[in-house]
């Protein structure tokens, strides 16, 4: 007896399954009240249907569209003036019979370019024998139509064209891990995110490894490019005054225990791997050493999915810490495997086999013995 109770005191490279599932119950060994769920196929189904971390939430919290074409503060303007005849703003270009202008046989447009007019910080620009106006917030077309009005009575059937020649206010900053950061400028098309990182020159690194960080007034949403172009509907359309910044965060998972191969941080390498791909990867369970009826899964959840897998575990700053667990020995386990997508930063743990240290028991002792019976062998002769 004393021999075999020597073999709880030889070293494991991972708790058994029985070490595991008694930590929960202990508030020392479970400072964080995880809990160990046994991986069903309601639970891969949850699962599987999650959204990565959602960036939509940042448009849904304000229902108001915004427009891509109106003047702001710091935005250059070129306004152009037709008249009727010598006008206010005459200068030696002139046309005659102008398509779209209601002109006599003897009547002659002409056309000013007034010198480029910057908006102030008030919003306003000065505009000659109108004065001072104000263009923050509308439209170039609406800021003609102003200016139009203005001159009625003093200039003939005045026509006026407001343009914006250096946009400021309709604007983005991209930054960060893309081949061309700097300022984008938005259209009328409504470009969305992936777009905008588009006209950047797009991501350095592969859209999954790609956190896309979203600042929008005092809110921030994050998620990463490939979810942007996979989920069409968290590819919320940017809005001037958006700030993007593209960060490079390669993803990887982590395998300890009695795999078949030795522990290593593993990155990801394709935009999707499931469970039973990154088992696969760390060589399976060991044939002498794992317990295939134990490989856990544990993860920081999203609380999308930990809601709906009713999960009343307090929350960290990192989510909320819960454990799956996978019987190997079951079939089944094999298609539910498939379908549950790996996380970054997740953690596989294969459980060792209570046999296990008697096992290494054996090994040791044969390795003390092995050496006296090849010396009493070798005395014979």
């Amino acid at each position: 007896m004393g021999v075999l109770s020597g073999c709880s005191s030889l070293p494991d490279s991972a708790p058994t399954e029985q070490a595991v599932l008694k930590s929960v119950k202990k508030p020392e060994t479970n400072p964080l009240g995880f809990r160990i769920l046994p991986v069903t196929p309601q639970l891969a189904a949850i699962l599987s249907s999650e959204v990565p971390p959602i960036i939509s939430s940042l448009d849904k919290a304000s229902n108001r569209q915004v427009r891509n074409d109106r003047i702001g503060v710091g935005d250059v303007l070129t306004v152009t003036v037709f008249e009727l005849g010598n006008g206010l703003f005459a200068s030696s270009q002139s046309t005659s019979g102008s398509e779209g202008l209601p002109v006599g046989p003897a009547a002659s447009v002409t056309n000013q370019n007034l010198p480029p007019t910057e908006v102030e910080a008030d919003g306003t620009i000065s505009i000659p024998y109108v004065g001072r106006l104000r263009a923050a917030g509308l439209t170039p077309q609406e800021l003609a139509g102003k200016i139009r009005s203005n001159l009625a009575g003093k200039s003939q059937d005045p026509q006026v064209m407001v343009r914006i020649s250096n946009d400021i206010s309709n604007t983005v900053i991209v930054s960060g891990e893309v081949h061309r950061p700097g300022r984008v400028v938005l259209s009328t098309a409504q470009e969305h995110l992936s777009d905008v990182i588009a006209i950047a020159g797009g991501a350095v690194n592969p859209p999954e490894d790609s956190h896309v960080e979203l600042v929008r007034g005092k809110q921030v949403g994050e998620t990463d490019l490939g979810t942007l172009e996979n989920f069409p509907s968290e590819d919320i359309r940017a809005r001037p005054g958006d700030r993007i910044h593209v960060i490079y965060q390669p993803r990887s998972y982590t395998v300890f225990g009695a795999a078949g191969l030795q522990a290593v941080e593993t990155p990801f390498k394709s935009p999707h791997v499931s469970l039973a791909e990154a088992v696969a990867r760390a060589g399976g369970p060991n044939d002498n050493r794992a317990d295939p009826n134990a490989v856990f899964l544990f993860r920081f959840e999203d609380p999308v999915a930990a809601k709906a897998l009713k999960l009343d575990t307090p929350a960290t700053p990192h989510g909320i810490p819960v454990v799956y667990q996978l019987d190997m020995m079951n079939p089944s386990s094999y298609f539910l495997a498939q379908r549950i997508p790996m996380k970054t930063k997740d953690v596989i743990l294969i459980a060792t086999a209570k046999s296990n240290r008697f096992y290494k028991f054996v090994q040791l002792l044969s390795t003390i013995v092995s050496p006296g019976i090849t010396a009493a062998n070798m005395s014979r002769y």
